[in-house]
């Protein structure tokens, strides 16, 4: 089947191209020496969270515990969890998925580290550990060296816990003083370190730089190596990087310069970026507007004419933006329709 014949709005997934992006990232780490741990926040797959493993991702990195649990049962292992798992009920599903697979999450106070470390006795089992520490991030993380010593050594004496080191977001050179003292009172605490974990895709070398042991990358695998290689503004959206596209059909020609595809904000994104996507049949065209259902084209920069019934295929300005919104994936080469994915990562915030 042609993607042109799928139903619309449609999410495609040149799998030529996404190989080709998870590849890249892998060998750009391994020049880079530092290992990739691939996070699967974008794509929400556990299909192409394997592919991230099979190219040499060090296991993987979940945000929601449902994405853990997609990717656990699918078979994937040593899971890194990003997010303080907080409540009585996250921590007992963080628990359970401790019985069948490696699971390392990251904690930035005693009361997070407590309440996993209560249920982990209570369901005996053993839950991995990185204190985050803020290094210009703004989000979670304790706030200074001493703080994270301190959280480590609280960490290292509960029970059903097991302290393994550092994670920060973002990477950057920046933050080299706080790092490098975190890193000190932990060795002199004699804390472990055997992970000392940095995020952000396009932050690689600076990971390398400040000594940590991995990486997290991710928006990578619908980027490719755009915020390394190019502008990361999104101003250079094409076919050869960007593996995932919207086929839309056009449903109105209501005058000579504007034509209405069926594609709106339920489909890219509620208040999606501007521009908001290229148009790879016809790059003259260029969105003026979009509603909640419909997406406005304008047509007075294109030489060709459209009616209705039209195809065309939308690669959106923010593709990991669109994941959460479809039921369906397809995966496609060459246009040809390969596979179809029940979209199970959909909806998984909890």
């Amino acid at each position: 089947m042609h993607i042109y014949d799928l139903d619309t709005p449609a999410v495609v997934i040149d799998v030529d191209v996404l190989e080709k992006n998870i590849n890249d990232m892998a060998e750009h780490c391994k020049n880079l020496g530092i290992t990739l741990r691939g996070h699967t926040k974008s794509h929400k797959n556990p299909e192409i969270a394997k592919m991230q493993v099979a190219a040499g991702s060090q296991g993987i990195v979940c945000q929601k515990l449902g994405d853990a649990e997609n990717m656990a049962r699918a078979g994937l292992d040593d899971i890194l969890m990003t997010y303080n798992i907080v409540g009585k009920q996250k921590v007992r599903r963080l628990c359970a998925l401790a019985k069948l697979r490696t699971m390392t999450v990251t904690v930035d106070s005693f009361e997070t580290a407590k309440g996993i470390s209560d249920q982990a006795v209570e369901d005996n089992v053993t839950v991995g550990v990185l204190v985050e520490i803020d290094t210009g991030g703004n989000r979670t993380g304790v706030q200074s060296p001493a703080a994270a010593e301190e959280l480590g050594k609280h960490v290292n004496g509960l029970p059903g816990m097991k302290l393994r080191g550092l994670m920060t977001y973002p990477s950057s050179i920046a933050s080299k003083p706080i790092v490098d003292e975190t890193v000190k009172r932990f060795g002199d605490a004699g804390l472990s370190l055997e992970i000392i974990s940095g995020g952000g895709t396009g932050e690689e070398w600076e990971s390398k730089e400040l000594g940590f042991t991995e990486h997290r990358s991710g928006s990578y695998v619908y980027e490719g190596l755009t915020r390394i290689n190019g502008s990361g503004d999104g101003s250079d959206l094409s076919p050869e990087r960007c593996p995932l596209r919207a086929v839309t059909t056009v449903v109105s020609v209501p005058t000579d310069d504007r034509l209405i595809v069926d594609a709106g904000m339920k489909t890219f994104r509620l208040f999606p970026d501007i521009p908001y996507g290229y148009i790879i049949e016809d790059p003259d065209l260029k969105f003026s507007g979009m509603s909640v259902e419909h997406g406005q084209i304008d047509t007075s920069c294109s030489s060709k004419t459209y009616s209705v019934g039209d195809k065309l295929t939308v690669i959106p300005t923010y593709q990991e933006g669109v994941t959460n919104l479809h039921d369906e994936i397809v995966w496609m080469r060459h246009n040809q329709v390969e596979r179809v994915f029940k979209n199970e990562g959909r909806g998984k915030v909890r």
